[in-house]
Parts: structure tokens; sequence; C-alpha cells
């Protein structure tokens, strides 16, 4: 028998976001007679909220990603993984940079957003990194890309080969179980999953849902920066009685199983993990037009419907409550695509074509 190939996979934190999640997830996921994964988290122990099984784990408890520098560099050293796979700009910067120091390991960054328009929505923060992403990224080994749009933004960007990119979509877990086919609510409920930042667009789905005429109640899972601003606004349009938040939850699926419909706001997206899901359950969904994967996964009529402005989303919320919508229909339009068992495959295909390189 082969031996296994040594993987780590390096995240800055285990806190409530979805590059965090796929990470451990596809680290668990792994064949265990293939390889050998390890989980370094940057940050601390006490942040995690979520759960790891089965395979090493070590908390470096760094509160900055430049501050775990050398603490990765020991840990390298020590460890002597086959291959290293790393997520979100900044870490990925900064594996690159390690990567001058091992030349006997293959680096793999995964990215998370499309950055050409994201820079466009939320002002860049000031930092070290925001000068070397080029340098760095031409020392990777290779660089998933999560959606077809995000795969050329980044090629474009950073003057990448094609060979350099690989796009591999974001896997559903197995905890998503496909509702009942029950008659609708009497109330349509609404509910939304993302991070309180400018880049979801929750005031331009306020403004929607100011002027949907029927009863409603909207549930809002998510923290973030921006929770003030959302709700003042929610107020002002006289909403706010029928919002229901919840800053966090372990319990996603349940409240995707017990909606109508999703409504994403984004302005860009790196793969929408939230909507996703919320296919999986059977929930239909309804999103703004907007780069990073959304097209990729919404079928209209399918699963949901994508709109190019308010006026186009409130018609598609009134068009969305006159169909009947079958729970496996819509499931079955995302599993055939994104199941676990087909997006880990090309994550171990990947990793088997670099150790042999």
């Amino acid at each position: 028998m082969s031996q296994k190939i040594n993987i780590t996979f390096i995240i800055p934190s285990l806190r409530a976001g979805g590059a965090e999640r796929v990470m451990s997830y596809i680290a668990q996921s792994l064949d265990k007679n293939k390889f050998n994964a390890s989980l370094l988290v940057v940050g601390f122990e006490k942040d995690a909220v979520f759960e790891i099984k089965n395979i090493e784990i070590k908390f470096l408890n760094q509160s900055r990603v430049l501050h775990a520098f050398f603490p990765i560099a020991n840990y390298l050293s020590k460890k002597k993984p086959q291959i290293v796979i790393s997520a979100i700009g900044h870490l990925n910067t900064l594996m690159g940079i390690q990567a001058l120091f091992f030349p006997k390991i293959k680096f793999v960054a995964r990215e998370v957003n499309v950055m050409s328009i994201l820079s466009n929505i939320e002002i860049p923060k000031k930092n070290f990194f925001k000068f070397l992403p080029k340098f760095s990224y031409d020392q990777l080994d290779k660089i998933i890309c999560q959606s077809k749009d995000m795969a050329i933004d980044i090629r474009k960007k950073y003057n990448l080969q094609e060979n350099e990119l690989i796009i591999i979509n974001n896997p559903i877990s197995d905890k998503f179980q496909v509702k009942p086919d029950l008659p609708s609510n009497k109330f349509k409920q609404f509910i939304t999953v993302a991070s309180l930042n400018k880049r979801k667009g929750h005031l331009r789905i306020l403004d929607v849902l100011a002027n949907y005429p029927e009863p409603f109640e909207y549930t809002l899972i998510g923290d973030g920066i921006e929770m003030e601003t959302i709700f003042s606004h929610a107020k002002k349009l006289g909403l706010l009685d029928k919002i229901k938040h919840i800053p966090f939850t372990k319990d996603v699926s349940k409240y995707l199983q017990e909606s109508d419909v999703f409504l994403q706001g984004s302005y860009v997206e790196g793969f929408p993990n939230a909507l996703l899901e919320s296919c999986a359950v059977g929930t239909p969904v309804i999103a703004f037009k907007a780069p990073g994967g959304i097209d990729e996964i919404v079928e209209e009529d399918v699963n949901g419907y994508i709109a190019k402005d308010e006026a186009d989303f409130l018609i598609k919320l009134n068009l969305i409550g006159e169909k009947h919508w079958d729970p496996a229909v819509v499931r079955d339009s995302v599993y055939k695509k994104y199941s676990k068992d087909i997006i880990i495959k090309k994550y171990q295909d990947l990793f088997i074509d670099l150790n042999r390189d």
C-alpha cells in the first residue's frame, strides 16, 4: 500500500466564517486511507465555534496572521507535510512567502473572494499584505478558486497562467437534510444567513420587503459591523416587528428548513455557502445578480430566481410565492453538482497530482 500523503490545512480561526467552516470540513472528510490531515489555526482555541473530529488540530493563539509567521514556520519545520493548503487572502499571501523557505512542500491557496469587485464595495484595509500578493501568489503551486468569476478575476489581477488555477466549488455537508413537502406557511417565512456587512446587501433586501404586499416574517441570521445600520434602516421602513435576529446558531439547517424562501442581497460572493445550503434542504432562493458563483448555483424555475435589480427582486418574490416548489427537486439541483463525494474527490485528485510532481 502506498504511503499516506501528509497535508496541513491552515486557517485564521475557527470562528463563524464560511471559509473556516469549509476548510475544516474538507480536512475532516479526506480519505483517511490515503491522507493524514492536520489543522493549524492561527487564532485562539477559546474562539472556536466548530467541533473538529478525527484529525490533529493545533492552535497558535496569535491575534494577527502576521504575528504567526515564525510559529507557522516552526510548525512546518517539525511537521514536514508534503502539502500545505491555506485560505483567505492575507493568510494566502503569508504562505506564499513561507513557500520560499520550504521548497520541498507544495503550497496551495484557496481564495474566497472576487477581489476586484469587493474592493469597490468595502474600503480595503491598510496592512502589510496589500503590497505582496502578486509576488507571493507566484510562489504557490496551485490556487483554488471557488467559482468561474473568481478564477477570471484572480488570473487577471495577478497575471497568472491558467494552469496555476483550478476551480473547485464548495461541498454540501451531510447535515443538510431535505425538508418535507408541506403546504406553505400562512405568513411567508423569509430568511437570510450572512454576516452583517455592506457587501451582503441587507439594506436592499429590506427596501424590497418594505414593498412586499403579503404578510411575512423575516429571520436574519448573522452578526457584524453593519448591525446598527441595518436595524436603523429596518426601523425607518417599519419592519422591525417582522424581523427575528439570531446572531449565531449551530442550527442553520433547521431554520432553512422552516423557511419558504432564502433571500440573498450580496453585491459579490466567493461561492455563496448559505444559498447553496438553502437549496440543499429544499428551500428555493432569490438572489441579486452578482459575481461569485450565484449563476452557477441558481437554476431559473428549478431552485429559484436571480433578480437584476430591486424592482425585479420584488417581482420574483411575488412569483416565487405562487409556485409550488418540490423540496426534492430543489435539493437535487445542487446535489448533482456539489455533493460531498463529488467535491472531496476533486480535492483528493488535486492533492494526489501535486504529490506526484
